[in-house]
């Protein structure tokens, strides 16, 4: 276990990409099976052990910890987890650490997985007792999944790629092919097997990714089509063996979200498009099909088990913008313009009601072009794709492939109005900020949450004001004094019946602080409501 803790540690102190990549390469390159392929499935977020979440990690902290003191030093810390590796009392007269080696990190999952759950933390307090702060730490993010050390999915594939001289796309292939620990992957990564085979399994293939679009990029729209950015999320559906599957953009298997739109790709094949939600949002019909705002998507999301009335209420289709493959035959060398012949050759097989086909976009240059982006503004877009003709499908971002062109954001003068810590290098700072805008009777309503879009600096700034201005507290929450304004800057704004104010915005981020404006000047919220989808 002490070297998969080491590793953590290391991790969260480390804002290097390449020093990242280097240490989970190290690690994977030095541990030995089942513990590596364990690591790997932690960082990648695949690691489930059910019968422990954070409930019980509480109830067990609770039963040695005073309550009180554990609810005051969570709120301090920012964290549960690195809260109870901090203050876990071990039993009388054991030594301060007993991990001798035989608690490996592979033998922790394995007990915990087996375990049921009232069984399981009773199994995890005793696995504290023999652990170091550090072991406790890593043991209790392990079993609750929730690692925050600043490793996304896509640097801990390219680490084992680094580390056994691999492509990381073959990677990303093999990836969803297996399970944990994945003995398999690292047989062929060793080169003691050849490459895992997925040709029956309905398995995930890496995305083809977009660069920003600045300044034309030198982009001529006689070398590239154009289509719309729809505001849903990415997805990848997948048949193959009577099975289908859908991917997020992550490769998380999403099908249980959304069983009627999974039921309904009953033809082989693997195709690209973006989720979304049936409805009315201004403008979209003209733009190629009625589309609902991303808000009505979000009822939707997360959801693994989903109710007759949700699927009526909010009613899925995919709207498809490229082919991969079909039947059995690799698409993706081929050219944008063959492989979308294919793809509208492919689509009249599919439920008109849960597919249909991204519409082209036809302007002459690009100031027709941005015209047109500029007109879209009502409809549930995000902006414009531009996909090279001659390009093919080739998975990450590669310069010259795809652009996307976003809408200019919307922005809006808000007040804070209260504030709690951030998680991982951020616990120690108030980083997550609620503002509001004035209602018509003076009260000053939430309209959003943001925790990004500040440089360090204005994080430190912000913090010390936040502290220096506080007039309540509500456990790890701090109410402060209603007088600074943040230009905050979002992609779009919706009704929302969940929020006093009517209203939810689209990546809400920090543009800019204005000390330079009273906050009786700050927006209203009839002015956002105009604004709304």
């Amino acid at each position: 276990m002490r070297p998969f803790s080491q590793l953590l540690d290391r991790l969260v102190y480390t804002r290097s990409r390449l020093a990242k990549l280097r240490l989970i390469a190290d690690y994977l390159r030095a541990t030995p099976d089942p513990d590596r392929g364990y690591a790997m499935a932690a960082l990648t977020g695949d690691l489930d052990i059910p019968a422990v979440k954070s409930a019980a990690v509480r109830a067990i902290a609770e039963e040695r910890i005073d309550p009180v003191l554990l609810a005051m030093s969570r709120d301090y810390v920012g964290d549960m987890a690195e809260t109870v590796s901090l203050i876990w009392p071990k039993p009388m007269g054991e030594p301060a650490d007993l991990d001798d080696g035989t608690l490996t990190l592979g033998a922790v999952v394995e007990k915990l997985r087996s375990l049921s759950r009232s069984d399981a933390p009773r199994a995890l307090a005793d696995m504290l007792d023999h652990l170091d702060a550090s072991g406790r730490f890593a043991a209790l993010k392990l079993a609750t999944g929730e690692l925050r050390v600043g490793v996304n999915a896509r640097l801990a594939k390219q680490a084992l790629a680094d580390a056994f001289e691999l492509d990381v796309d073959e990677v990303e292939e093999v990836w969803h092919t297996q399970a944990p620990p994945y003995s398999r992957v690292f047989d062929w990564a060793e080169k003691r097997s050849p490459r895992p085979h997925a040709a029956d399994v309905p398995c995930f293939r890496p995305f083809m990714l977009a660069h920003p679009l600045e300044d034309g990029d030198g982009v001529d729209l006689r070398d590239y089509a154009a289509e719309w950015k729809w505001d849903g999320i990415r997805v990848q559906c997948v048949r193959v063996g009577g099975e289908t599957r859908l991917y997020s953009r992550a490769g998380d298997d999403i099908t249980r979200s959304f069983p009627e739109v999974a039921e309904a790709f009953t033809t082989d094949g693997v195709a690209d498009g973006e989720l979304l939600v049936k409805g009315e949002a201004q403008g979209a019909e003209e733009h190629g099909g009625a589309a609902a705002s991303f808000n009505a998507l979000q009822q939707r999301l997360g959801r693994k088990a989903v109710s007759a009335r949700m699927l009526s209420d909010y009613p899925a289709f995919v709207r498809l913008y490229d082919l991969l493959f079909e039947g059995a035959e690799d698409l993706r060398a081929l050219p944008w313009a063959e492989r979308r012949a294919r793809l509208e050759a492919f689509v009249p097989r599919l439920d008109p009601d849960r597919f249909d086909l991204s519409t082209l976009i036809e302007a002459a240059d690009f100031a027709e072009l941005a015209e047109i982006r500029a007109g879209a503004r009502d409809a549930a877009i995000e902006g414009m794709m531009l996909k090279r003709r001659d390009g093919p499908y080739v998975p990450g971002r590669r310069v010259g492939g795809w652009y996307k062109w976003k809408r200019d954001p919307l922005t809006a003068d808000c007040v804070v109005m209260y504030a709690q810590r951030g998680n991982g290098k951020r616990s120690s700072f108030y980083s997550d900020y609620t503002f509001g805008c004035w209602a018509e009777g003076g009260e000053l309503l939430p309209v959003g949450k943001a925790y990004m879009g500040f440089t360090d600096e204005e994080l430190k700034w912000i913090d010390r004001w936040v502290r220096n201005h506080t007039t309540h507290r509500f456990g790890p929450v701090r109410e402060v004094e209603k007088s600074l304004v943040l230009e905050v800057a979002f992609d779009s704004i919706h009704a929302s019946k969940r929020h006093k104010s009517g209203l939810a915005m689209r990546f809400p981020r920090i543009a800019r602080i204005r000390t330079d404006k009273p906050a009786s000047e700050a927006d209203r919220v009839e002015t956002l409501l105009r604004m709304a989808t």
